[in-house]
């Protein structure tokens, strides 16, 4: 994802804090009416259901498997009574580079005497370049240890204040200094993760202050996920976008390392790992050389491919200058960490099938409701699982202008646990989109709730912040977290076992066994929201103090 600025950055720290902020005002009264035509069951489960095909190969951007979900994709906006969206053409090239390591070496950790240890890629560590060069070679670079690898200015926080890490090999720690807070309180928004949090600021920080080479150490709780998603995700294929300098401002490698690797590696340094890491969460922490230096290799295979986003559009009837977006990605992890039984192919049915039949699903509603007062633009987008690199590059090049994109709705992995009470909205209390989702949700007899987990950071994760970065009001939920059968408990359960056993995993396969009743109320919500924004003639904006306020005044005041 693009590095923000500062101030920006700055002001994320807040956003979950402010999570109960005064509603915006919008009278829900003034809303337009909305009846839901009947959407397709059947289409969710078709679609889905043929995207999970292993012939698909798990939808990987620049693959065989990305012309037939591409192909596929038209095919079902056009049967759906789409137009292009593209001047004409139904998609738009989003260049990228891949990167695929290969005869990745140990790493091999030694001090001062000479006696080394050695580490297992995969297992115990992975690694990779964001850097366009056939070698990669770390010699006996020095190792630090930074903390969590922040620098805040504005909050008097600087991991890496008095030591120089250039050529050197940092280990960091994965999400902010306070994620153990019970609440919102604290310097970075407490147990709501900021962008200081995430793995991607840790690698851009450190390649401003001129590492070598990054180990962000895996711990569960603060990454959100187990050592299996990392496996999958941060071996094999990557993706990248294309760089004027060919990633020469990156680190030479970035990686993760397992808890256990690390506290190996403490302990031959003569330091306790829970101790620093504890140090670490305090103001004032200072950066602690190990003594010890790192050394690995991998080649790299490189190629430069154009993925594509896919472009649909339903024209509107009176405003058809101002647009509504629907937006979910259709890619996935391609071939990845091989299951005990061999399958090596993640074929993504939840994360996010699910999200590109909901696309056509809702298309072909809006074509049985008759064309809206303004358009509705139908994206789905690539490279999502690569760090939101197609919703980024149409951010940064919209087809339509942002300027006059009203606002939409994005979605991303729905849950087969059956129908829920509430829904969880990623970003409450943001905009003034939530006065839309409220009043969806009332005709639903549902009630819009406060994500859960904060700490694991989903409002970076998914391709609504590529839009929001840049001005644009995207609501963002998911099923909720008390299941009609089964409340709470039932929920967690349902949710603990996809991120265990499916998520980035093999196992993310199309079963027909699945209860679609959850999926389809959701729909529901999706369609009202995005019907209302396109039959009416009002602009929802972000929430008085929040940080992309500004930035979309300056957006439609054409600045």
């Amino acid at each position: 994802m693009r590095l923000m600025s500062l101030a920006l950055v700055s002001a994320l720290a807040l956003t979950s804090a402010c999570q109960n902020a005064n509603s915006s005002g919008v009278k829900t009264s003034a809303l337009p009416q909305v009846q839901v035509p009947a959407l397709s069951e059947q289409t969710m489960k078709d679609v889905t259901r043929e995207l999970s095909l292993e012939s698909y190969e798990g939808r990987a951007p620049g693959s065989a498997g990305e012309v037939k979900t591409v192909a596929y994709l038209i095919l079902k906006f056009k049967a759906a009574g789409l137009e292009p969206g593209n001047n004409g053409s139904w998609t738009q090239d989003v260049p990228l580079i891949e990167i695929t390591a290969k005869n990745v070496s140990a790493l091999n950790i030694a001090d001062r005497s000479g006696k080394a240890m050695s580490f297992v890629y995969g297992s115990e560590y992975v690694i990779g370049s964001y850097r366009e060069t056939p070698k990669t070679e770390i010699k006996q670079s020095d190792m630090v240890f930074v903390g969590h690898g922040i620098v805040a200015p504005e909050k008097g926080w600087n991991d890496y204040a008095g030591v120089d890490v250039k050529g050197k090999t940092v280990v960091v720690m994965v999400n902010d200094p306070d994620f153990e807070n019970a609440g919102l309180e604290g310097p970075f928004g407490g147990k709501a993760m900021t962008y200081y949090g995430r793995w991607t600021y840790k690698y851009e920080e450190a390649a401003r202050q001129g590492a070598a080479a990054v180990l962000i150490i895996h711990d569960p709780a603060p990454a959100a996920y187990g050592w299996n998603v990392v496996n999958s995700s941060w071996t094999g294929t990557q993706f990248l976008a294309q760089s004027k300098d060919g990633g020469k401002s990156q680190t030479q490698a970035n990686g993760w390392i397992q808890k256990a690797v690390a506290k190996e590696i403490f302990a031959a340094a003569g330091q306790d790992l829970e101790q620093q890491m504890a140090a670490a969460k305090q103001k004032g922490f200072k950066a602690v050389p190990l003594n010890l230096t790192a050394s690995l290799s991998f080649e790299n295979d490189i190629a430069r491919k154009a993925s594509k986003n896919v472009v649909g559009v339903m024209k509107g009837t009176k405003r058809a200058e101002e647009y509504v977006l629907y937006t979910a990605h259709w890619d996935h992890l391609g071939r990845c960490t091989a299951a005990p039984d061999g399958d090596d192919i993640c074929n993504g049915a939840v994360d996010n099938a699910t999200g590109s039949a909901a696309l056509v699903a809702l298309a072909e509603g809006f074509a049985k409701a008759g064309a809206p007062d303004r358009s509705v633009v139908f994206l789905a987008v690539t490279a999502e699982e690569s760090g939101l690199l197609g919703s980024k590059f149409y951010a940064e090049n919209p087809v339509f202008p942002l300027s006059q994109t009203v606002g939409g709705v994005n979605m991303d992995a729905f849950s087969m646990s059956g129908p829920a009470k509430n829904l969880t909205v990623i970003g409450k209390g943001k905009s003034q989109l939530d006065d839309y989702l409220a009043a969806a949700a009332q005709l639903e007899g549902r009630t819009p709730e406060m994500e859960p987990t904060p700490e694991k950071g989903f409002y970076y994760r998914s391709d609504h912040f590529s839009f929001a970065k840049l001005g644009v009001p995207m609501v963002y939920f998911e099923g909720g977290d008390d299941l009609v059968n089964g409340g709470k408990s039932a929920a967690k359960e349902a949710a603990d076992d996809y991120e265990k056993n499916r998520y980035h995993a093999p196992g993310d396969e199309f079963d027909e066994k699945w209860d679609w009743s959850g999926v389809m109320s959701d729909l529901k919500l999706y369609y009202r929201v995005g019907r209302m924004l396109a039959m009416s003639d009002a602009w929802p904006n972000w929430n008085e103090g929040d940080e992309f306020r500004a930035v979309r005044d300056k957006s439609r005041a054409g600045k």
